[in-house]
């Protein structure tokens, strides 16, 4: 088991049991919810209702990354979540994220409240951000892209390549390892086949020595194999986040917290089990 230290005085311990992290698009034009929580109240209800059904985070994001989304200003971006994380703050025990790789973003949103800074870039396009996840004391999510770069052909490689170069600047920046996270980023740059790959390789991460975060909550690996159904993606969903427990995963960000949680329930079990055995 290991603790993730977070900001103001929190933390998880991650490894005994799946964590959920619930996501919360504040944005009109996400490629799943686009528009359904751009509003304070709806975005509330819906992280209220995540909450319920067993969400440990909540992951409020102001743009959307889906391939081909129109960029937003950081006064824009800023409007959007800042409201939101300062009523669930508010609520006292809540966890929450803040889907940004902007600097400032992160630095409002950590002083509204939000305990985790949640960097789709890695850190490598807005350097700065490491420094304020230092200084804030924040839980750091490190994710991977293939994204505005030439990767390598073997995907475990590029994984290395990538993290390693974004643990670099953490260190540099002064964050410790016990507030790091990384996420190998499925369907960033990375077509159905290379997703598949990096799943059935998944544990070779491990090797990295930080626990692992996953996203592939209803992305184009399970449209791909289920359809595009909001049904059949949250099924496929569901498997892939069972694949990636049984390989060492321990956060699971999606949108359809319960489902996952059942499914999740099944993989805990079995490698406690294992750990008996």
């Amino acid at each position: 088991m290991t603790r993730w230290h977070l900001a103001h005085g929190r933390h998880l311990d991650l490894g005994a049991k799946s964590l959920l992290m619930g996501i919360l698009n504040v944005t009109p034009d996400s490629f799943s919810d686009g528009g359904e929580f751009d509003r304070p109240e709806r975005a509330l209800q819906q992280a209220r209702r995540m909450i319920g059904e067993g969400a440990a985070i909540i992951d409020v994001g102001g743009e959307s990354t889906r391939p081909g989304a129109g960029a937003v200003s950081a006064r824009e971006e800023q409007s959007r979540i800042l409201p939101v994380i300062e009523a669930l703050s508010s609520d006292g025990g809540s966890l929450v994220s803040v889907d940004t790789y902007r600097a400032e973003t992160a630095r409002l949103a950590v002083a509204a409240g939000a305990h985790i800074v949640n960097d789709v870039h890695g850190l490598q396009r807005e350097p700065d951000i490491a420094h304020v996840a230092a200084e804030t004391g924040a839980g750091l999510v490190i994710m991977h892209t293939g994204r505005g770069r030439e990767k390598l052909a073997d995907v475990i490689a590029d994984q290395f390549l990538f993290l390693n170069r974004s643990l670099e600047i953490a260190r540099d920046a002064g964050i410790p390892d016990d507030r790091i996270v990384l996420d190998p980023g499925f369907a960033f740059a990375k077509d159905a086949e290379e997703n598949l790959e990096l799943m059935a390789r998944f544990g070779e991460l491990r090797a990295l020595g930080f626990p692992l975060l996953v996203g592939t909550s209803r992305k184009r690996l399970a449209r791909h194999l289920v359809g595009g159904s909001d049904e059949g993606r949250d099924v496929g969903t569901a498997a892939t986040s069972v694949i990636l427990r049984l390989k060492g995963a321990s956060i699971f960000r999606v949108h359809n917290v319960a489902v996952n949680r059942d499914a999740l329930a099944f993989a805990d079990a079995v490698r406690e089990r294992e750990t008996v055995e």
